[in-house]
């Protein structure tokens, strides 16, 4: 079944509006007067959820709901223009990527998804870090995970946490951290690589080309970027 769009933007705004003040579902849930489980479906953007249950949870939160219309996907083609406009320095500033690599020391790993498709210059959408690492190095990234404080995404909650940190355990690979989340590919061996470099630093990115043809989610955000551009 597809997802609602609309079920979507509000799940990751109001996840996005409580996580900055710091409230587990249960505890946005008990203010609200709602149940964890409700929060919880609300969370996971499934089904476009009952407004009044929403406009509960969000004013416990000191805000409203406000309805507009817009062209379809119009906040994602804005965001590829402001991106565009904007040189690839400053948007590397956005992201904690070097602090990310840092940590991570001699760890195998590559930089892929969107991360890589930036760092080569488009102008894409990275709400994190996507990282491509070898399953025989399992036990020394989730030791790293560990020491990040990453939190498991939980696909039955919404939510992270609840849930062990290994890959090898059931569930999306995805992670948060003290750096923003972490997303993670993990392979039996590393895919085809080159290193592109920014301010004396390099960085081992999967090309683009391989990017379009084994990551749904970049490729179509590059077939977006390229319609754009070309238009």
């Amino acid at each position: 079944m597809t997802k609602s769009s609309l079920a979507q933007q509000i799940a990751a705004t109001l996840r996005r509006e409580r996580t900055s003040r710091f409230l587990t579902q249960q505890a946005l849930a008990d203010l609200a007067g709602i149940s964890q489980s409700a929060l919880a479906r609300i969370e996971r953007g499934d089904r476009v959820p009952s407004i009044p249950l929403v406009e509960r949870a969000f004013a416990t939160l000191d805000l409203q709901l406000r309805v507009t219309v817009e062209q379809l996907d119009a906040h994602l083609d804005a965001q590829l223009d402001e991106l565009a406009a904007r040189p690839l320095a400053d948007r590397l500033d956005d992201l904690p990527l070097d602090r990310v690599l840092e940590r991570l020391g001699d760890l195998p790993h590559l930089l892929t998804g969107c991360t890589a498709a930036l760092i080569q210059g488009v102008p894409v959408p990275v709400d994190g870090i996507d990282l491509a690492v070898r399953w025989r190095d399992s036990a020394r990234f989730t030791a790293w995970l560990e020491a990040v404080y990453g939190q498991r995404w939980n696909e039955r909650w919404g939510d992270y946490g609840g849930l062990r940190l290994e890959p090898e355990e059931p569930g999306e690979h995805r992670w948060r951290t003290r750096y923003g989340e972490i997303r993670a590919q993990m392979c039996d061996e590393l895919p085809e690589a080159i290193e592109v470099k920014h301010r004396d630093r390099g960085y081992r990115v999967v090309p683009v080309g391989v990017l379009e043809l084994t990551d749904p989610r970049t490729a179509s955000l590059l077939q977006r970027w390229r319609s754009r551009a070309a238009g």
